[in-house]
């Protein structure tokens, strides 16, 4: 832990808001660590992000400033991720899901946050979809970056989108152990691992980073106990399907809360969930949005455009 404690230090010092960064104790001893910039701008709704699969606070590097500069922004280590705390979850995926969901409502009473603008990719994107179904009164509006989980299970191959080589590795040996174990028993050797399979990554951050800060970070991030990657693997049917998929529930969230879903326009991920959602929802606000260039990652594919696409969704807020 004190390596990505160090890797991450390097990475938040790039931030040139105001921010602190802290550890949140939760009622059940856990703890998640905390980013928060701007902490001074009080007047509109603070965004909240949650980080994706295998992620942490300092993937959101490139869009902190920009999405900091008019609110308060909040981004947080999911439990059992990053460095939070790593408990044991339950080994259903209804309970995985609700320890998950328990925590970030625990977090946000413990922060004294009333009501927040709240923003998910991947597999934050699903559990923000289903924080946004048990507490929508705290949700101004729901944004989903390339969400996670969605989609039923196709019972036709054909009708399965092909992923990416890095997805089908992760795959092969999901059967045998959590996604992410190959990587923890590369040892030091683990970045390296790292970028072979996912060279994207350097690439994404190369603005900030010319050396191998951000795969190190990633590194450290999964090197630790797989308590989230174990729940994440509890959760899933097979890596892009959820055994409880959220299409089918989404009717659960009330129709005063709006819904943007923001995909790259190379992603892997089915973009159909977010026409789906729309003729699901046809008296409530669900929008579909694209950006071009961008795949999976799309806030760290194309920062600039991602950002303004979010701040835009912010403006019609407050």
């Amino acid at each position: 832990m004190s390596q990505l404690k160090a890797v991450e230090s390097r990475i938040l010092q790039c931030i040139r808001n105001r921010f602190s960064a802290r550890y949140v104790s939760l009622p059940n001893q856990n703890k998640i660590w905390t980013l928060t910039v701007s902490p001074e701008l009080r007047d509109k709704t603070p965004l909240v992000m949650v980080h994706g699969f295998g992620g942490g606070v300092g993937l959101w590097i490139q869009n902190i400033d920009s999405l900091s500069a008019r609110r308060t922004l909040h981004a947080f280590d999911l439990l059992g991720f990053g460095r939070s705390s790593r408990p044991n979850f339950p080994s259903d995926p209804e309970g995985a899901e609700e320890q998950f969901v328990s925590s970030i409502e625990q977090w946000r009473q413990e922060m004294g946050i009333k009501d927040m603008i709240l923003l998910g990719h991947s597999l934050g994107g699903f559990l923000a979809t289903s924080y946004s179904m048990k507490y929508p009164e705290r949700v101004k509006h729901l944004i989903l970056v390339d969400p996670w989980g969605f989609p039923v299970l196709p019972t036709d191959p054909n009708e399965m989108r092909s992923p990416p080589a890095w997805v089908k590795a992760l795959a092969a040996v999901l059967g045998r152990s959590n996604p992410l174990a190959v990587v923890r028993a590369a040892g030091p050797w683990g970045p390296r691992l790292v970028q072979r399979f996912r060279p994207d990554l350097k690439r994404k951050f190369e603005e900030f980073f010319e050396d191998d800060t951000i795969m190190e970070y990633i590194y450290h991030c999964n090197a630790q106990t797989p308590s989230g990657e174990s729940a994440f693997k509890t959760m899933m049917e097979k890596f892009g399907w959820a055994k409880r998929p959220m299409m089918s529930r989404l009717h659960a969230i009330p129709k005063d809360l709006p819904i943007t879903f923001v995909y790259g326009s190379e992603t892997w991920i089915d973009r159909n969930s977010g026409e789906k959602a729309k003729l699901l929802r046809p008296d409530s606000y669900v929008n579909n949005l694209a950006i071009k260039g961008a795949s999976h990652h799309v806030y760290a594919d194309q920062p600039t455009v991602f950002n303004a696409v979010v701040e835009e969704i912010c403006e019609t807020v407050d």
